[in-house]
């Protein structure tokens, strides 16, 4: 219940003004690094001592065309930077479609499509990579469709997928192929039961089938989970593929079990780090509460205060 009030809220514009409004708050500062792009580069540098990173510009649900295309600048200047600081080896980006242009009233797909390969030209510039990021399952077919249009020109793109839906397994097999790189997550997002696993348990159970299907294929499986035991089938499936620690990803959360981390990549595993940063913060940071409701007294609170 709690959760489904969260992700509600999140969709909120009336709420996300009035909390967008105030000063960054020191518990959005656990999960989000910062509002600047030299704030998310002083994160970058502690993180990649050990650990690779993804580096997601906060901005969703745009409508505005001119919003679209400043998310564009924003991407161009911190690969720019990324290239610049040396860093380009360690760090790839990750895009919210509907960021760039997805959720516009005329010619969305289109839109995003070609801002998303503005962003992809700069990547490869940089010497990196991008991962187009899912959403909610109304926008899974555009998603995928443009994930393929870009893979064209950029076979490394990296697509997401959400064991959340009833959908994903066969999704799985169908983007499994050689030089895919598909990153598989539980899913954030409010679901239907009509398109959507609801419990924990059946969204574990998926997990664990796509999974398979990845780690038996010829592409990168990154596997996004802070769950211990999800990590350790991840690892054990792995090795009954052959699979070299080289050959897949765990991902984990910026701000989620940090020590975990670390300790996981001081065994040799690839480990890299989902780190998002900007001014639009409420969306992604509501979806952190509605994983942990716990936080949300300390979230409230911390308004409470503010004077």
């Amino acid at each position: 219940m709690i959760r489904n009030v969260l992700l509600a809220a999140a969709r909120s514009r009336a709420v996300r003004a009035a909390v967008e409004a105030g000063p960054f708050d020191p518990l959005v500062n656990r999960f989000v690094a910062g509002t600047t792009v030299d704030d998310a580069l002083a994160a970058i540098r502690a993180i990649t001592t050990d650990r690779l990173v993804t580096v997601d510009h906060l901005g969703e649900d745009t409508t505005d065309r001119a919003r679209a295309e400043a998310t564009v600048d924003a991407y161009r200047l911190l690969l720019q930077r990324l290239s610049d600081g040396g860093l380009a080896d360690r760090v790839e980006v990750s895009v919210k479609l509907s960021a760039l242009g997805q959720a516009l009233p005329v010619d969305a797909d289109k839109i995003a499509l070609e801002s998303a390969r503005q962003i992809c030209e700069a990547a490869a510039a940089a010497g990196t990579t991008v991962t187009v990021d899912m959403e909610d399952h109304t926008t899974t077919d555009s998603t995928l469709g443009i994930v393929r249009d870009l893979r064209v020109d950029h076979p490394w793109v990296g697509a997401v997928l959400q064991a959340q839906l009833r959908r994903t397994e066969a999704d799985c097999r169908d983007l499994a192929g050689p030089g895919s790189r598909v990153r598989l997550c539980k899913g954030a997002y409010d679901e239907p039961a009509a398109v959507a696993f609801t419990s924990r348990s059946e969204v574990d159970r998926s997990y664990v089938r796509c999974l398979k299907v990845l780690m038996a294929g010829e592409g990168l499986p990154m596997v996004a989970t802070h769950d211990p035991r999800l990590i350790d089938i991840a690892r054990f499936l792995a090795g009954h593929h052959g699979r070299s620690a080289a050959r897949y990803e765990l991902q984990m959360l910026y701000g989620v079990r940090p020590r975990a981390q670390s300790e996981l990549a001081a065994e040799g595993l690839r480990v890299r780090v989902y780190l998002p940063y900007g001014t639009e913060w409420f969306g992604y940071f509501m979806r952190r509460l509605g994983e942990r409701p716990a936080n949300l007294a300390f979230f409230a609170r911390s308004l409470l205060t503010r004077g």
